[in-house]
């Protein structure tokens, strides 16, 4: 006789997830904190989402890593300011003129064929064999900056070391003298973070907007005054040649400064954060200082200071990766929503500095690969290891809630980290 076996009882149906809002917001402490739930969400949902930004500009936001590599090397996809329609020139053009026509026609906002002959301009500066011969400099500078924290914890990592540790090497790498370097005010970089002409922020933004300018212009003065083999130097004789115009090079002066800083401030913090987060790969980091260059890509991957792209926008009514985008939106690629998809890095939310291989997009890719990648790349292995072994017991001196991170649109970081250490040795 068979005997029936009692029928299984049916699954419970797995709970449909709530759909996204249109546009997605990309605000608040919660998200600035910790966007990476939100992003998870956004590329299960698919590859690109209407979104919209504190300053009330939206955007199509792409999100996975297929998507985002492929819209980095669209050829559809434009720089130029000037692609942008009357709906984002309504909201997004925050910087005023004249400043904006002078300060914003830099490489991320160039396309080819000028982008390519700007670019010619600045790679040389910044060679991978180039960036290993200064390292020793480069750990120079962050020795002195060390031997500047107190003898013991409490310090602030932002303003004893991240915050000028970046400048001093840009300065080292572009040609800047002191004397020009020791004046720039690092609240200068702010310009870049929107304000509106409506915000009660804005007589602060514009002051500091008429700073820089005003810094810029003292720089290209002194260069064409005191010509070296440096890069400002070579960027004021092109000037002088006509090979690029007053804009360009100011604005190409304005991005050294900025994007030449900033980004890596804020990789230095996020990296700190990451292995406060994870105490047993700071120690195995620590003990291991060959693993350095490994475990920077992962940091990078991990959590990037560039969260997200500039605008890019496309000359005609087109699709993308199955979404209607009008001519002239602008499109943001997610290089940290690209560097968690699971589709292309096993396990995305671990942090593992053994990863291999990490083809991370923390650079972004194609023509606008930041040409400083070298730089950064051995800023943040100089800096961690200098601070990793000359202050043992490294750790967090503040609640991982209380960290404060900055309200910058593009970017991810803190401009306070708080530590302990046992002694600096």
């Amino acid at each position: 006789m068979t005997i029936q076996e009692p029928p299984l009882p049916a699954a419970e149906p797995k709970p449909r997830p709530e759909p996204l809002p249109d546009p997605v917001p990309l605000t608040g402490c919660p998200y600035k904190s910790n966007p990476y739930p939100l992003y998870e969400r956004m590329r299960e949902a698919g590859p690109v989402h209407r979104v919209l930004f504190p300053s009330g500009v939206q955007a199509w936001l792409v999100t996975g890593y297929d998507a985002a590599h492929a819209a980095l090397n669209d050829d559809r996809l434009g720089k130029n300011h000037d692609r942008g329609n009357e709906r984002w020139r309504a909201r997004a053009s925050i910087m005023p003129e004249p400043q904006h026509s002078q300060l914003q026609v830099h490489l991320l906002h160039r396309d080819p064929p000028r982008h390519t002959r700007m670019r010619r301009f600045v790679t040389d500066a910044f060679t991978p064999r180039r960036i290993e011969s200064l390292r020793p400099r480069f750990q120079e500078l962050a020795d002195a900056l060390i031997d500047a924290l107190p003898e013991s914890g409490p310090a602030d990592l932002v303003a004893g070391f991240a915050a000028h540790f970046p400048f001093q090497v840009l300065a080292e790498v572009i040609g800047l003298p002191h004397h020009l370097a020791a004046r720039f005010d690092r609240d200068w970089g702010k310009v870049v973070q929107p304000v509106g002409p409506t915000d009660p922020g804005r007589p602060l933004y514009e002051a500091r907007l008429h700073g820089l300018q005003s810094y810029i212009a003292e720089v290209v003065a002194h260069k064409r005054e005191h010509w070296d083999d440096d890069l400002l130097s070579r960027l004021v004789v092109a000037r002088d040649r006509r090979e690029l115009s007053q804009e360009e090079l100011d604005s190409m002066i304005f991005q050294l400064l900025v994007a030449g800083q900033e980004p890596v401030t804020n990789q230095i913090t996020t990296a700190l954060i990451a292995l406060f987060r994870h105490p047993d790969q700071l120690a195995r980091l620590r003990d291991e200082p060959d693993l350095l260059p490994r475990a920077v890509e992962e940091l990078l991957r991990y959590d990037s200071a560039f969260e997200l792209t500039t605008w890019r926008f496309l000359d005609q009514d087109d699709n993308l990766h199955g979404t209607d985008i009008p001519a002239g939106d602008s499109v943001i690629v997610s290089l940290c929503a690209a560097n968690r998809d699971p589709r292309r890095f096993p396990d995305p939310d671990t942090l593992d500095l053994d990863r291999t291989p990490n083809p991370h997009l923390a650079f972004g890719h194609g023509i606008h690969f930041c040409p400083g990648a070298a730089l950064a790349r051995t800023e943040l292995q100089v800096a961690l290891d200098a601070l990793l072994t000359r202050l043992p017991g490294l750790h967090l001196a503040i609640r991982d809630e209380d960290i404060e991170w900055i309200p910058a649109v593009l970017g991810r970081g803190t401009n306070h980290l708080p530590v302990g250490y046992d002694r600096r040795r």
